[in-house]
């Protein structure tokens, strides 16, 4: 199946095999698993729990979401600006640079077309309507972070990609060209030609593999991108690790810093940070502006769909955070980021209002949602 990828070979797999991370036959984090992470007490859910359990996992409506294509024909003020596109897929831009992370459009999380976690929210614009970009960066191989649909379209393009050890393998396999493809070790950087930015890999600690037979097979990183005036940070996946009191010495401090939320059970441990240890990891960074991904598109874990978010803004102030939590497409710039409007609770406003008054559609309070990019 063209979806799971290619095969690292060649010069591609001698320099794995250099890597310090590299364990003989697989990758492998720094530490093992924290104390006190994984519940002891939570069993593993089967795959009937965690395919039919749990309640209010996906959302009763379309979440509101912003068209931002007018914005982003319009410079930032500060010369930094986020828009949240779903998932881990956010477009920064950085000093006149535009970054895009994890670019995610196809409709499920998963190899195949028919099964698999679907999202439930559409991206706010296009895949074909996107500005150019002048990188993409792929933090890992999993599905609901590296789509097989989507690298394939930006793949007619030219824009460059810089990723973690072994992933270029799947890159080039779906027809982007190997001069286009930077593949980093943790601590290893890559100055973009004729610019500014530099982009370095950082540790996470997580796992990779597609398939049944590569876990581990790639690296999975974390990403700090700098120009001469801004710092950014971006997690991809990971769990809790004392790394990033490293990552804050080396690569620090962060104007923005983009931390997984969702997704976590309380049995998989280091493997997600979930919003209290997110909260831990951006004070072990140092702070800056908390902007939350990994929340608000695909069903991954048996929480509440919204839990994430309700969490962070009940926890987030007491921990000092600077929460940056704009909807889906708004284009938001750190410095000018003030207070957090629950914007999410509209959904379920709107289908209890529905409920009381059945002439009234509970669409009609919602934004109307892009249509799907792909098709």
């Amino acid at each position: 199946m063209k979806s799971f990828g290619g095969t690292p070979r060649g010069e591609r797999l001698e320099r794995i095999k250099a890597s310090p991370r590299w364990a003989g036959e697989r990758f492998r984090n720094v530490h093992p698993i924290i104390p006190g992470l994984r519940d002891p007490s939570a069993s593993m859910p089967t795959i009937r729990e965690f395919l039919c359990d749990g309640e209010r996992r996906t959302p009763r409506q379309p979440l509101p979401s912003m068209n931002p294509l007018e914005r982003w024909g319009r410079p930032s003020a500060s010369g930094l600006r986020a828009t949240w596109l779903g998932h881990s897929t956010v477009l920064i831009e950085i000093d006149g640079l535009r970054v895009l992370t994890d670019p995610v459009w196809g409709r499920r999380a998963s190899p195949s077309s028919l099964a698999g976690p679907k999202r439930f929210q559409p991206v706010p614009v296009p895949l074909r309507a996107m500005p150019p970009v002048d990188l993409v960066i792929v933090s890992h191989d999993h599905y609901d972070h590296l789509d097989y649909p989507t690298i394939h379209e930006i793949a007619k393009s030219d824009v460059p990609f810089v990723t973690s050890l072994g992933v270029g393998a799947h890159l080039e396999y779906w027809g982007v060209r190997p001069e286009r493809i930077v593949e980093l070790d943790w601590w290893e950087s890559h100055k973009l030609p004729n610019t500014g930015l530099t982009v370095s890999a950082a540790p996470s600690q997580h796992f990779s593999g597609r398939g049944l037979h590569d876990r581990n097979a790639t690296l999975w990183s974390s990403f700090a991108i700098r120009s001469q005036r801004h710092a950014v940070f971006f997690s991809g996946d990971t769990g809790l690790t004392t790394e990033y009191q490293a990552i804050r010495e080396r690569l620090g401090p962060f104007d923005l810093v983009m931390l997984e939320v969702g997704g976590r059970h309380p049995s998989w441990g280091d493997m997600h940070l979930g919003p209290e240890n997110a909260l831990k990891a951006l004070a072990l960074l140092g702070g800056g502006a908390f902007l939350p991904v990994h929340w608000g598109t695909f069903n991954l874990a048996m929480h509440a769909w919204d839990q994430p978010a309700e969490t962070l803004l009940e926890l987030g102030p007491r921990a000092g955070a600077r929460l940056v939590m704009p909807r889906l497409g708004e284009p938001v710039e750190p410095a000018h980021a003030e207070g957090v409007e629950p914007w999410w609770r509209v959904v379920d406003a709107a289908v209890d209002t529905a409920a009381r008054e059945p002439d009234t559609p509970a669409a009609t309070t919602l934004p109307k949602a892009m249509p799907w990019p792909l098709d």
